[in-house]
């Protein structure tokens, strides 16, 4: 069967594709839990929390490694904090997956992978915590080891859930070589979206969302200020924080990776490609949404 043509994400296209209302209190906005961070990376789920936040979740809750727990509460006290257990290594033990599950069961959107360090660790982690969950699911970063090595573990979730990966992540997840999905990330996308039967919402230069059944669209915004340390974060925790907010998983991929390229050429604009950080990009998303109301 031939797929649709992919279609141009465009201001136009997402004002008919408008958003899930903001309703006026915090708990009718979506709850939001994140897992990640370790020792040596408590920002990754730090720049996550902040930038679902700036995307209109109502309440963030971050389960990360018991070192760092305070000072990422201190850093971000809008949300909730629970620090767990790490390894001498300094990542999050098999516990954190237990108190995942036990948090998820009030949230609307769980976010696996922002700041874990470690592969095999981050597998077993994301292993034991898919099971557990039945709400809308994003997995970023090491979190798609568990992908690898087991394409149906998001089977049960139904559809409900978006991959984020970076062209290289989308290699290994895919088992592709490099050259080949930076030849045709369209296609790699699609693949691994009929593979896991979940929305892949790609990184690079043109950033590619596909859908399951064969949909895709391309979004050009952003440019080369984006390949920065922590600018994955950013786009997982928009993603998130949308499916927080009801968003359907292909709506909050497309919306995210828009909102994300798009707070990459303002800043672009104003400090050039190499002027500006990750944690600048969160501030500038409320302000691309605004002029997507207009």
């Amino acid at each position: 069967m031939s797929r649709p043509a992919p279609e141009v994400v465009t201001p136009h296209l997402l004002r008919g594709w408008p958003l899930p209302e903001l309703k006026a209190d915090k708990e009718s906005r979506g709850r939001v839990l994140i897992v990640g961070g370790s020792r040596y990376n408590p920002g990754g789920a730090l720049l996550a929390a902040e930038a679902a936040l700036r995307v209109g979740a109502g309440k963030v809750q971050v389960v990360t490694t018991e070192s760092t727990a305070t000072a990422l509460a201190v850093a971000l006290p809008e949300t909730m904090v629970r620090g767990v257990s790490e390894d001498s290594t300094g990542q999050l033990t098999l516990e954190a997956a237990d108190i995942a599950v036990e948090l998820a069961q009030e949230c609307e959107a769980v976010l696996i992978g922002p700041g874990l360090g470690d592969p095999e660790s981050a597998r077993a982690l994301t292993a034991r915590i898919l099971p557990g969950l039945q709400t809308s699911v994003v997995l970023d970063a090491l979190a798609l080891v568990a992908v690898t090595e087991d394409p149906s573990c998001l089977e049960h979730l139904q559809g409900r859930a978006v991959l984020t990966p970076n062209l290289t992540e989308l290699a290994r997840t895919l088992g592709w070589e490099d050259a080949k999905v930076e030849a045709d990330p369209r296609e790699a996308a699609l693949r691994l979206a009929a593979r896991t039967g979940v929305c892949i919402s790609s990184g690079g230069v043109v950033t590619w969302t596909a859908h399951p059944d064969g949909r895709s669209w391309a979004g050009a915004v952003g440019g080369p200020g984006l390949g920065t340390s922590g600018s994955g974060d950013v786009k997982a925790g928009a993603v998130t924080g949308l499916c927080g907010r009801g968003a359907e998983p292909s709506q909050a991929a497309v919306w995210g990776s828009h909102l994300h390229g798009s707070a990459g050429d303002r800043l672009t604009a104003e400090l050039g490609p190499a002027g500006f950080l990750a944690r600048e990009l969160t501030l500038q998303i409320p302000r691309v949404l605004a002029e997507l109301d207009t």
